[in-house]
């Protein structure tokens, strides 16, 4: 029998590139078939399982609250979007959203640990320890909580100078009730005792230099006028290496007492 003469190289390539044809289109077949499938209503979620330190939550009114935004099934659903939706609830700091297979999702959740009030008295925000500002129902928070204020863009600066600030009163008995920074930069303290301090300007090093000079000398001041820490009304250390003090029951300043204390 006479050996069968080969296919041109031409021919070849042909039936090469018509085998690779067929090939992709049927896996686009299957693909598309595929995607069809797992788009119909044959893979609900079923149920959603909540982890995590939960306080001011519940499973119950968060899987309420959450389930109608979330759209698609097991498959199809954008976890992206579902953490999203839980990052939305109040007190939800962050949330992590996985698949369990068959039907559900399990969401842990990181709930915000306020650490001050944030804003004027009738603010609904408050602080966590990271510095971020947040909206919640500030009734379901601690009535002792210090008083954070200033440009918003700034908070991490306004809570870090009060994690300075904050030990210098506590030798004193005292601790401080509010702490703003102005939109000029300046800084002010309201301590528990209502004594209002003006820090003046600067950075922490330069304002907790400014506070120290003055704890240092204020009690022997006080003591002329037979009054202690907790009788000062107000102080104002924005003046060059001296201050100004006011103290309850005390209305007039004798010749040999200047108003302003080196």
């Amino acid at each position: 029998m006479a050996d069968s003469i080969p296919a041109p190289f031409d021919v070849k390539l042909m039936n090469i590139v018509a085998n690779l044809a067929f090939a992709a289109v049927a896996l686009m077949l299957l693909a598309a078939g595929a995607w069809w499938v797992l788009r119909q209503p044959f893979f609900p979620i079923a149920g959603i399982k909540v982890d995590g330190e939960v306080t001011h939550n519940n499973a119950v009114t968060l899987r309420a609250n959450v389930a109608p935004q979330l759209k698609g099934n097991f498959f199809t659903i954008d976890l992206a979007r579902a953490r999203a939706a839980f990052e939305s609830v109040p007190w939800v700091r962050s949330a992590v959203v996985r698949r369990e297979f068959p039907n559900k999702l399990r969401v842990t959740l990181t709930e915000q640990v306020p650490v001050a009030n944030w804003g004027d008295e009738a603010s609904s925000k408050l602080i966590n320890g990271f510095g971020d500002v947040f909206e919640a129902n500030v009734a379901e928070v601690d009535d002792n909580l210090p008083r954070l204020d200033g440009p918003i863009e700034q908070a991490g600066q306004v809570l870090g100078m009060y994690r300075v600030l904050q030990p210098q009163f506590q030798p004193y008995d005292l601790s401080i009730d509010e702490l703003t920074l102005s939109s000029r930069g300046s800084w002010k303290v309201v301590l528990d005792s209502g004594a209002e301090i003006e820090l003046g300007r600067g950075q922490g090093e330069e304002v907790t230099a400014r506070l120290q000079r003055f704890l240092k000398t204020v009690t022997q001041v006080a003591g002329q006028y037979r009054r202690t820490m907790a009788d000062v009304e107000g102080a104002d250390l924005r003046h060059n290496d001296a201050y100004a003090l006011r103290l309850r029951g005390v209305t007039t300043v004798s010749p040999e007492a200047p108003r302003k204390i080196k």
